[in-house]
């Protein structure tokens, strides 16, 4: 996943777990300060990729926050989908 891109939509965010959130969120603040400091040594040539980086790292935090607050369901491990189906299969037939 590519900070600042269009690939970064909040549906692509739900995918990921929280650790991996983490990672991108520490990447994002570093290509930020790296953005920063061209922007201050008249280096930088596209001025839109800071604003889109902002708001990449204000994405992740959202995300990040509402799944503290139980707002957004965290992503869960790619085993753990499976064994949810299994588990409700033996529910269905005990309610019938």
């Amino acid at each position: 996943m590519a900070i600042g891109s269009t690939n970064l939509t909040p549906a692509e965010l739900d995918k990921i777990e929280d650790s991996v959130l983490l990672e991108e969120l520490k990447k994002a603040k570093e290509e930020l300060f790296n953005l920063r400091f061209q922007s201050a040594t008249g280096q930088l040539e596209s001025h839109g990729r800071l604003r889109a980086v902002k708001r990449d790292i204000a994405r992740i935090y959202t995300i990040i926050r509402e799944r503290e607050l139980g707002i957004r369901a965290a992503a869960a491990p790619a085993a753990a989908p499976k064994a949810k189906k299994a588990a409700a299969a033996p529910a269905a037939t005990e309610e019938a």
